[in-house]
């Protein structure tokens, strides 16, 4: 049996800190793995990974400490389904708008009667034979609040049995009320809504997460309530030390 040690730590009331993979390298993922991190999330939305290189990407990271997640291109039944079958430990699904959206993210995670997955596994036989005895258990199943909507529908959303907890998409959030991304550090709007999804998540006993700009930022949600954090990711660590060594350069 695998065990899910970044879901574990958060239903132990601790952070679970992970790095975001965009650049659509497996090299990289498998490095990023095995540097101590909790989990790596396999960006499919925005970063550069088709089907096959996300199962390279699984495959990289299996045998590491670091957990397997990924985010989903949408709020979709066969590629949620897909990534599971290939031994994706964590799905995190944007656009989370109402409690309806939430139901269909969730499902799609869960064997039935607890959910509607297909009955199935590609290379996700690889965690041993009993996989689907304990896989919906172990999975992660985290729903994107990242629109005002959302914001308002926060604690039905988060009351949805099968959802672990949400990721928070501060910049498409801020977007959708108004706030160009520059300004969201000060705005004082933007600071409140996340504060009401954070007590969603309190009052639901659902964990908490957020997309954060930097490991300081990461680290600093912690004692907003926040336990699932991105702090960075592989292409920012590639641009930042670039960037560095041109300055020590004199460059």
């Amino acid at each position: 049996m695998y065990v899910n040690t970044a879901k574990e730590m958060m239903l132990r009331g601790e952070p679970a800190f992970g790095y975001a993979l965009h650049t659509g390298s497996p090299i990289a993922a498998e490095l990023l793995a095995r540097s101590g991190i909790d989990f790596l999330l396999v960006e499919t939305q925005h970063g550069a990974w088709g089907h096959d290189g996300a199962t390279l990407a699984f495959m990289a990271i299996m045998g590491s400490p670091a957990v397997p997640m990924a985010r989903v291109a949408k709020n979709d039944y066969t590629y949620i389904g897909k990534f599971l079958d290939q031994g994706c430990m964590g799905i995190i699904v944007p656009m989370v708008d109402t409690p309806e959206d939430a139901k269909n993210a969730a499902d799609a995670c869960r064997l039935p009667p607890r959910g509607t997955r297909s009955w199935g596994m590609g290379r996700a036989r690889a965690y041993g034979d009993d996989y689907l005895l304990w896989a919906d258990d172990q999975i992660y199943c985290s729903v994107q609040i990242e629109s005002a909507t959302a914001v308002k529908n926060a604690e039905a959303i988060m009351a949805t049995p099968g959802v672990d907890g949400c990721w928070i998409g501060p910049n498409d959030l801020g977007l959708s009320m108004g706030i160009h991304p520059r300004d969201i550090p000060t705005n004082d709007e933007h600071a409140r809504a996340l504060e009401t999804v954070v007590q969603a998540c309190k009052n639901t006993g659902k964990i908490a997460g957020l997309s954060c700009s930097s490991p300081e930022e990461a680290a600093r949600r912690v004692g907003e309530g926040y336990q699932f954090l991105t702090a960075s990711s592989d292409a920012n660590f590639l641009m930042n030390g670039a960037r560095a060594s041109l300055k020590t350069m004199g460059r």
